[in-house]
């Protein structure tokens, strides 16, 4: 098999060599120079690596995944010493080599396939960790390269200063709104809907009468609701933890309601000739058949819970909560500020979700949509 040269390198090379052409190197313009030259370097050792038979091998991947860090550090250097001084078009091409060599190596590492679980979920965890990185990455360079104001939008390294800075304010701002509302409500909200839920399975007219209310509460605004249930249960975070209640109690009802009746009509006739009764078939069977509705709807609100505290404390909240740090900060022009908030609301988020995953693919172990590809 004759070898051939892989198309993203080619790319690399041709754009590698369009920003040394174009670097700034007259009236003192050297600013360029290190990170052209570190591109010219990688596109020269990607082009050696990149002649294949076949699938790119995983040690090409991780060389490249290296080299491109390497380079994106070269670049930060460049970008954050330029100062008031715009960098030129020789760096943005090279940016360009960069991601073109960093789509050929994560490529290489998505497409790894081993025996091994643990090995496996490693890399498959790399790739979306990588792409995060590389758009924050693209993020810190266009604002600084572009001078973007701070006003519009921050840096993420200034945005991971302010946060380091804030750790207090930023764990006080979590605990009352995250560990007090948020996990309050979604308890009492998804614990009341699943045995509601029940009762509705039990009663048949409820389901009836039931379900088209909660199909009309659900589409409640927030923005409506949050002030009364500031009004009733007073400014601290019960408050917050009524607007997630009443934005987590319906989706659990219906989703739990449905699954119910999703068990197959031959299971019930099952359960029927061995004389089970309600309960029994409701514990033994309907229940096991519901589990990935169930955990549907707690996935769900799982996202609903917290933008219903963070948007509840915009209308009344102690000097403490997400929700009141980044209507103040906004105010006050502190956008970094701001941003750190989100940033832990993300994270705070993302754990929580990938808790309920977590918990659904131990629960439900059994179903078709986790079973091992061989």
């Amino acid at each position: 098999m004759i070898a051939r040269l892989d198309a993203w390198c080619v790319a690399a090379v041709a754009l590698g060599l369009a920003a040394l052409a174009t670097a700034p190197v007259a009236d003192g313009g050297w600013m360029d120079v290190p990170a052209l030259l570190g591109v010219v370097a990688l596109t020269g050792i990607v082009c050696a690596a990149s002649v294949r038979h076949g699938v790119t091998a995983l040690w090409h991947s991780a060389v490249l995944v290296l080299l491109v860090v390497a380079g994106a550090a070269v670049s930060l250097d460049v970008v954050h010493a330029a100062g008031e001084q715009r960098v030129g078009p020789g760096f943005w091409l090279a940016n360009l080599a960069l991601w073109a060599v960093a789509w050929r190596g994560i490529d290489g590492v998505a497409a790894f396939r081993c025996m091994e679980p643990g090995r496996q979920k490693f890399f498959d965890l790399m790739v979306p960790a990588a792409f995060g990185l590389w758009l924050l990455y693209l993020w810190e360079i266009g604002v600084v390269g572009f001078g973007v104001p701070q006003v519009l939008l921050p840096a993420p390294g200034m945005i991971g200063e302010r946060f380091v800075g804030s750790l207090d304010i930023l764990w006080s701002d979590f605990r009352q709104t995250f560990l007090k509302a948020v996990l309050g409500g979604y308890l009492i909200g998804c614990g009341s809907g699943f045995l509601v839920s029940i009762l509705v399975d039990r009663v048949p007219f409820l389901q009836r009468g039931l379900l088209p209310l909660g199909n009309m509460v659900s589409a409640l605004p927030i923005v409506g609701v949050a002030p009364i249930m500031v009004m009733w249960f007073g400014f601290d975070w019960q408050s917050k933890a009524a607007v997630v209640v009443i934005m987590t109690f319906f989706p659990m009802l219906v989703n739990t309601v449905t699954g119910l009746a999703a068990a197959g009509a031959q299971e019930r006739e099952l359960m029927r000739s061995y004389a089970a009764g309600y309960w029994r078939t409701l514990f033994k069977l309907r229940l096991p058949s519901a589990m990935p509705f169930v955990f549907n709807a707690l996935k769900i609100n799982s996202t609903l819970a917290l933008i219903g505290a963070i948007v509840a404390e915009f209308f009344g909240t102690p000097i403490v909560g997400m929700g009141f740090r980044i209507s103040t900060e906004v105010g006050r022009m502190n956008v970094d500020m701001v941003w750190a908030e989100i940033a832990v609301a993300a994270l705070a988020g993302s754990a929580f979700y990938g808790a309920v995953a977590l918990a659904e693919r131990t629960v439900t172990f059994w179903h078709p949509s986790y079973r091992e590809r061989r």
